[in-house]
C-alpha cells in the first residue's frame, strides 16, 4: 500500500523565482483507477512501460493522489484546489469523513490558513474544494479567512442551475455555500485566451471535465509552469488523450481540451504539474509514438 509522506516532507520545484509546493492529502485507493478511468484497463496501462513504477504498478493499477500547490507569486500566496478535506459527509467512501493533517503539511510548507491570499478553484467538484471550510463549533466555516476564493463564472452558473443529486448538494452545503455566505467566493470571465489573475498568475480554459474548468499558468523570469487540474487525470492520458474520465460532463469536449493542452505543451520546457499525478508528479510533457508522455521532473 501507498502512503503519503510524512508531515515535514514539501516537495517543491522552481518556476523561474517561483517554488512552487505541493500539499499532500492523500493517496487514493487502487480503486479509484478502474473506477476514474475505466478504458485504462491493466493491459493499456502495462502497454506504456514509462509509466511504472511512479504513475502504476506492474499489474497495470493506477496510482492517483489528492494534493494541492501553495506557491507566492509577486507577494501574493496561492492555493490551487482544496483537495477532499477532512469530516466531510461523502458518497466516495474514499472520501468520506478523512482525518488528514492536510493543513499541518501547509502550515509546515509556509503557508499557514491565515496567510492564504488566494484561493483557486479549477472547478467545483468534492476532492477540490473540501478544505475551504473546516468545522469550527459545529458550523462550517473558510479554513482560509483572509483569502479570496477564485472560480470561473461559468462553472458556478452552471452548477447553480444544476440538478444535483444528494451527495453534490451536500458538497456545495458544506464547501461551497459557507465560503459565499462569508463573502469570500468571487467569479472571473475567462475567456479564450485566458484571464490574467495577478503579475505572472493565468487562468486557461480547459472545459469538458465541467463546462467552467480551469487550469492555472504561473510565469517567473522567462519560465512556466500548467496546473492540470482535472482537464488531465492521469498520465496515461498523454498516451491516450481520448481517455476520459466517468464524470466529465462532456466527454467530446474533454477530450479536445486535453489534446489541445498536450500539444501546446510537447516540446516545450513548461513544467506540468497535474493535480492527481502521484509522485514525482511534474514533469515535461514530450512526444511519444504517436502521442505524447510525461518525463518526469523530481521534485527539490
Amino acid at each position: 500500500m501507498r502512503t503519503s509522506p510524512a508531515a515535514t516532507s514539501t516537495p517543491a520545484w522552481s518556476v523561474g523565482d517561483v517554488t512552487v509546493h505541493r500539499v499532500d492529502e492523500v493517496a487514493l485507493p487502487p480503486a479509484t483507477g478502474p473506477w476514474l478511468l475505466p478504458d485504462a484497463t491493466p493491459e493499456v496501462v502495462t502497454a506504456q512501460e514509462w509509466l511504472r513504477p511512479h504513475f502504476a504498478g506492474g499489474d497495470g493499477i493506477l496510482h492517483l493522489d489528492s494534493h494541492s500547490f501553495a506557491f507566492v507569486v509577486n507577494g501574493l500566496r496561492v492555493l490551487v484546489d482544496t483537495g477532499i478535506g477532512n469530516g466531510k459527509e461523502r458518497a466516495n467512501p474514499a472520501w468520506h469523513n478523512l482525518r488528514t493533517d492536510f493543513l499541518e503539511r501547509l502550515t509546515a510548507a509556509g503557508f499557514p490558513p491565515d496567510s492564504v491570499d488566494l484561493v483557486i478553484l479549477t472547478h467545483l467538484h468534492a476532492d477540490h474544494v473540501g478544505w475551504n471550510t473546516q468545522r469550527v463549533n459545529g458550523e462550517w466555516v473558510p479554513t482560509f479567512p483572509q483569502a479570496r476564493y477564485l472560480t470561473s463564472r461559468v462553472e458556478r452558473e452552471f452548477w447553480a442551475t444544476y440538478d444535483m443529486e444528494e451527495a453534490r448538494e451536500q458538497m456545495f452545503r458544506d464547501s461551497v455555500i459557507p465560503v459565499e455566505q462569508a463573502g469570500l467566493l468571487r467569479t472571473v470571465d475567462v475567456p479564450h485566451e485566458g484571464a490574467k489573475i495577478a503579475p505572472g498568475l493565468r487562468l486557461i480554459p480547459t472545459p469538458g471535465h465541467t463546462p467552467g474548468h480551469v487550469a492555472v499558468e504561473l510565469t517567473s523570469q522567462g519560465q512556466t509552469a500548467l496546473i492540470s487540474g482535472d482537464c488531465v487525470h492521469h498520465p496515461v492520458q498523454l498516451a491516450h488523450p481520448a481517455i476520459g474520465a466517468c464524470v466529465d460532463i462532456d466527454p467530446r469536449q474533454s477530450e479536445a481540451t486535453r489534446r489541445k493542452v498536450l500539444g501546446s505543451l510537447a516540446g516545450t520546457d513548461t513544467l506540468f504539474l497535474g493535480t492527481h499525478f502521484a509522485p514525482p508528479t511534474a514533469g515535461r510533457v514530450i512526444a511519444h509514438e504517436d502521442a505524447y508522455r510525461l518525463e518526469p521532473a523530481p521534485a527539490s
